[in-house]
C-alpha cells in the first residue's frame, strides 16, 4: 500500500538567541511514513521534537531541509494560500481542549465555521453539525450551548468534531489525551479508534505516554534529541523495546501494582547507570 505522507531526512532549525549565536535544529534528519487509515504513534519525552515534527506537517513549523510528501504530493513549502487549500485533507486536535475552542462561540458556531469558510450553505453547514455530533457522541441539544459549560472529555470531542467536519484523510494528534483524567483519556482513546474505523482516516498520534500509543497506534516511532531511534510494530515497541532510551521509557511508565512499580524502578535504575558507565567509558 503506497504511503499517504511521507517525512523523507526532515530537518527543522530555529534562530539561535543572541549575536552569532548558532541555530537551534530541532529536528535532525526524521523520516517516517503513515498509510491510508493507519495510526502511526510518535512517543518522546518533553522536547524530544515529537511536536515539532507535527507542526512541520502542519505547516506550523520551517521546513530547513528534507521532504513532507502527501499523497505523492510535496508540501513541505507550499504557500499560505496553497496550505489552506489542502486544510480539507490534514486536520489537527491539539493537547488542551481548554484553550482550543473559542469560548465566546457556540459549538454549532465552532463547527459551522470551517464548513462555512470553505464555501458550504449555511443550511447544509448547520444540517452537517447533528453528523458531527453525533458521531463524537454527544447530543444534538448541545449545540447552542458554550465551550465552558462541558467538561474537559466533552471539550475533547467538540475538537475532534471539529477536525472531522471536513472529511479529512489525515489527522495530527498533538497530545490529544494528556489533559484528561484516566478514564476520560480511556473513553478518548476508544473514540479515536472507533471514528478511524468508520472513517479510514490516518492518525499521527503525538504522545509522551508509551501506554497510550500502545492502546491506539498500529506503529511506534520514538524520538529522541530530534531524532528517530526506533521504529517498528506498536506492540513490539511497547512491550519489548529494543533501543536503550524506548525501554526508560517503557520502566518509567506507573503501573497500579507497587511491586511491579518497584521493580520497575530498580531496572531503571540499572540501566541508566549500565548507560552512564559506558558514556564514561
Amino acid at each position: 500500500m503506497s504511503s499517504l505522507l511521507e517525512v523523507t531526512d526532515l530537518v527543522v532549525e530555529y534562530p539561535g538567541k543572541g549575536f552569532r549565536a548558532q541555530p537551534l535544529r530541532a529536528l535532525k534528519g526524521v523520516s517516517l511514513d503513515i498509510r491510508p487509515g493507519e495510526t502511526m504513534g510518535l512517543v518522546g519525552e518533553s522536547g524530544s521534537g515529537k511536536t515539532t515534527l507535527g507542526r512541520a506537517v502542519l505547516g506550523l513549523a520551517p521546513v530547513t531541509r528534507g521532504s513532507i510528501r502527501y499523497d505523492g504530493r510535496e508540501i513541505g513549502a507550499l504557500s499560505r494560500r496553497a496550505r489552506r487549500a489542502l486544510s480539507d485533507e490534514i486536520q489537527v486536535v491539539f493537547q488542551d481542549p481548554y484553550s482550543s475552542l473559542n469560548p465566546s462561540l457556540t459549538i454549532e458556531q465552532i463547527l459551522t465555521e470551517p464548513l462555512t469558510a470553505r464555501g458550504t450553505a449555511a443550511k447544509d453547514a448547520k444540517g452537517r453539525v447533528q453528523d458531527l455530533l453525533d458521531g463524537v457522541g454527544l447530543p444534538s441539544g448541545v449545540a447552542t450551548r458554550l465551550p465552558r459549560e462541558f467538561s474537559g472529555g466533552q471539550r475533547q470531542r467538540i475538537a475532534i468534531a471539529r477536525a472531522l467536519a471536513l472529511d479529512p484523510r489525515l489527522i495530527v494528534c498533538d497530545e490529544p489525551v494528556s489533559a484528561l483524567d484516566l478514564s476520560t483519556q480511556a473513553r478518548v482513546l476508544d473514540l479515536f479508534i472507533e471514528i478511524q474505523e468508520r472513517t479510514g482516516v490516518a492518525y499521527l498520534f503525538i504522545s509522551h505516554d508509551l501506554a497510550v500509543v500502545r492502546h491506539i497506534s498500529h506503529r511506534v516511532a520514538v524520538m529522541y534529541q530530534g531524532e528517530l531511534v526506533e521504529t517498528g510494530d506498536g506492540d513490539q515497541v511497547t512491550a519489548r523495546p529494543a533501543h536503550p532510551y524506548t525501554q526508560r521509557l517503557f520502566l518509567a511508565a506507573p503501573v497500579p501494582d507497587p511491586d511491579e512499580q518497584a521493580k520497575r524502578r530498580a531496572a531503571r535504575r540499572t540501566l541508566l547507570a549500565a548507560q552512564s558507565s559506558e558514556l564514561a567509558a
